[in-house]
């Protein structure tokens, strides 16, 4: 049986503890990939013009015996509209709202997918591999009174004593704007990610360490790939509290 040790607010060793089985589980890119890109599409936006868009206007054509085209042109003026194949006029082609962009996966796969990428949490070649910086031995299993923390420079004195505060300075500094429209549509800076701390449940904790950079909080029934895996890259830097630790045999069978 497989080993780690459970460290206090202090980084200093205060017992260990039995790793599930989950974590022997084989490392599957293939279906992580999938699994991530499926619960992107299903969040999409429907989107797409209204029905009647480029069609609502007072062009009509001039006839023949003009020596001009006999396309639909706006009333008192010569530009053309309505038609797609002219300067001005309507889409050919536009995206459809009702078009079905969603993604299914199978529930077995789906439940392979994330005991996959919980073993790869602790493959420090991987964790490394997707740029994380830590000073620590994976897993990291932090005391259950990590989770009673409620002020956030108590989450920092712990994250340092651990030995993956760096992580969170880089996620911190690379933060970058975002190239392209997208900077007048509300998504101004691209973010990078930082570790992820598992916990029981509800707990201050998911309030104290919430402004952290990149740092996301999450109760153990509400893994999935894409938090595991952001990108769709396996190995995520992940803090696992004692209990959350426990309660991971058999969750996800």
């Amino acid at each position: 049986m497989v080993t780690a040790k459970i460290i206090d607010l202090s980084g200093n060793a205060k017992g260990d503890i039995d790793l599930p089985e989950v974590f022997d589980e084989a490392y599957r890119p293939d279906l992580i990939k999938r699994t991530v890109l499926a619960a992107q599409a299903n969040r999409y936006q429907p989107y797409g013009p209204r029905m009647y868009s480029g069609m609502d206007t007072s062009a009509k054509s001039w006839g023949s015996g003009r020596g001009a085209a006999m396309i639909p042109r706006i009333v008192n003026g010569s530009r053309a509209a309505r038609v797609p194949q002219a300067l001005g006029g309507r889409r050919a082609h536009p995206p459809k709202p009702e078009t079905d962009r969603t993604e299914k996966v199978n529930k077995k796969e789906r439940r392979m997918a994330i005991r996959s990428a919980i073993a790869a949490t602790i493959n420090a070649e991987l964790v490394r591999g997707r740029g994380h910086r830590f000073d620590a031995q994976l897993p990291l299993v932090a005391a259950d009174e990590l989770e009673n923390v409620e002020k956030t420079k108590d989450v920092v004195s712990f994250l340092q004593n651990a030995g993956v505060y760096e992580d969170v300075i880089r996620a911190k500094d690379g933060r970058n704007i975002r190239a392209g429209k997208g900077k007048i549509r509300g998504r101004r800076y691209k973010n990078k990610k930082s570790l992820l701390i598992v916990t029981t449940c509800d707990s201050p904790l998911m309030r104290s360490a919430k402004n952290l950079s990149g740092v996301d909080v999450i109760s153990v029934d509400g893994l999935n790939a894409e938090l595991l895996a952001p990108g769709t890259h396996a190995g995520r830097l992940v803090v696992w509290t004692e209990s959350a630790m426990s309660s991971l045999g058999g969750m996800f069978e």
